[in-house]
């Protein structure tokens, strides 16, 4: 078995990369990506406790990206506003320089979001200031998840997946209007290939711009996979810790229709998180 979405405390998880190897093995998972959050300083401790544990470990990450609504002029799925996803990056070249000097442009954009995410959440009566956030980031960075754990310990919310309820704290309007730059999704599958990697594209369920009111737009998903295959996309994450057996079949006969190949992951991010997602879970109902 196979999870290749998993996180560790150089971005939003809780646990070193050793911890999570560990973790791996102790479930018989012989293979693993580490893909932290626009980050790959954890990929060479993940690969030396590898060795230790007797698991394969894949160096990835995992991009914010975006693509234009202008990028589908011969769709018939035409969305109402930019589309945001993330994009997983396999077998990568850790030194390259061309990511790494990205992943620093990142570092400061998101900084500089979170300062903006503080206020607004203290606007709407959040009390949170910094030191509140690094309690829960082992490392220096900072990511949404942190502050759904700050805003637990603070006891705003009992658990951090209530941070992110429709309206809520992280998804109040005023909170919501911070947004960071996000790199476009040519230049995500450019800088991933350019350091000798696969593109894949990370939990289609969860781009919130195909979803609608009462059903997911299948087709809108169509139209986007047409524009990012031809920028390079190689594969899609169709098993996934909060996909349903319905939707896990879908996505799998899209992408072999499509020549994609089909991932796993869980998307992990520590016992802190919701207690149902744990390595090697790729299904909430099955």
């Amino acid at each position: 078995m196979r999870d290749l979405h998993l996180h560790t405390y150089y971005s939003d998880g809780t646990l070193s990369p050793e911890e999570v190897v560990k973790r791996a093995a102790d479930k018989g998972i012989r293979t693993i990506a580490i893909t932290d959050h626009d980050g790959l300083k954890g990929i060479s401790e993940a690969l030396n406790a590898g060795e230790k544990y007797g698991v394969k470990v894949i160096p990835g990450i995992e991009l914010s990206a975006k693509v234009y609504k202008e990028d589908f002029t011969s769709s018939n799925f035409i969305p109402t506003r930019d589309v945001f996803m993330h994009i997983l990056g396999y077998d990568i070249d850790i030194n390259n320089e061309e990511l790494n000097q990205e992943i620093e442009n990142i570092r400061q954009k998101r900084i500089e979001r979170n300062m903006k995410l503080l206020a607004k959440l203290n606007c709407i009566g959040c009390e949170l200031n910094e030191g509140d956030l690094f309690k829960w980031a082992q490392k220096d960075y900072i990511g949404k998840p942190n502050f759904a754990l700050a805003l637990m310990e603070k006891g705003y919310i009992k658990n951090p997946k209530e941070a992110f309820l429709p309206g809520k704290f992280l998804r109040h309007p005023e909170v919501r209007s911070v947004r960071r730059e996000k790199i476009h999704a040519r230049k995500a599958i450019s800088l991933i290939e350019n350091a000798g990697g696969k593109a894949v594209l990370a939990h289609p369920m969860k781009i919130r711009a195909l979803k609608g009111n009462e059903e997911y737009n299948f087709e809108g998903l169509e139209a986007l996979l047409d524009i990012l295959q031809k920028w390079g996309l190689v594969g899609m994450e169709c098993r996934y810790s909060t996909h349903s057996k319905e939707q896990t079949e879908v996505l799998e006969k899209i992408a072999q229709k499509r020549g994609l190949v089909i991932t796993s992951g869980s998307d992990y991010h520590g016992p802190d998180f919701d207690p149902s997602i744990d390595i090697g879970v790729f299904g909430k109902d099955y």
